[in-house]
C-alpha cells in the first residue's frame, strides 16, 4: 500500500502547478520549513531530493548557506523518504543527527536520501542525507537517527 504522502505528492506532480502546491503544503504541515523554501523535485518509496536555493535568508556571516538551512533540509529530505516508505501502521520521529560540512555551500543545493527498504523496523534506524552543489560535488553529509515505532490505535 502507497503512503499518504506519496499518494499526494504523485496526483499533485500531474497537474499544473502541482509541486508549487506540494511544497507549500509541506511548509503549512511544518512551518518551520519555508525558512528553506523547499522544492521537492523527486519522491519514491527510500528515495526522496529536494532543492533549496542559497538567498539572503538562509546565508551565514561569511556569505554561505548556513549549518541550519543545511540541517533542515536534510531532515526534511530524510523525513520525506521514509514516510514515502514506511508502512502504514509505522510512525517515525527524528532522534538525532551527526553532520559533516564538507564544503561551503553556495548557489543551488541538492539534498538527496536514499537507502535501503529492508532497514525499516521498530526501533532506531540511520537515513543518509548528501547535498551536493550545481558541480555535483559534495558540500554537506547527514546520518539522520529515526526512531521507528508503530502508531497507537
Amino acid at each position: 500500500m502507497e503512503s499518504s504522502i506519496l499518494t499526494l505528492y504523485r496526483k499533485l506532480n500531474s497537474l499544473p502547478f502541482g509541486r508549487v502546491i506540494f511544497n507549500l503544503g509541506i511548509s503549512l504541515k511544518a512551518p518551520f520549513f519555508r525558512t528553506i523554501r523547499p522544492n521537492v523535485v523527486a519522491l519514491e518509496p527510500s528515495l526522496c531530493k529536494v532543492i533549496m536555493k542559497e538567498r539572503w535568508g538562509i546565508k551565514n556571516h561569511i556569505g554561505t548557506v548556513n549549518a541550519a538551512a543545511m540541517c533542515t533540509v536534510a531532515e526534511l529530505t530524510g523525513g520525506l523518504a521514509l514516510d514515502a516508505t514506511i508502512p502504514s501502521n509505522l510512525r517515525w520521529i527524528p532522534k538525532g543527527m551527526t553532520v559533516a560540512y564538507l564544503k561551503k555551500g553556495k548557489g543551488i543545493l541538492e539534498s538527496t536520501c536514499e537507502f535501503d527498504r529492508s532497514i525499516i523496523q521498530e526501533g532506531d534506524i540511520i537515513l543518509p542525507v548528501i547535498l551536493r552543489d550545481a558541480s555535483n560535488q559534495e558540500v554537506f553529509t547527514a546520518n539522520i537517527t529515526m526512531y521507528v515505532c508503530r502508531k497507537k490505535t
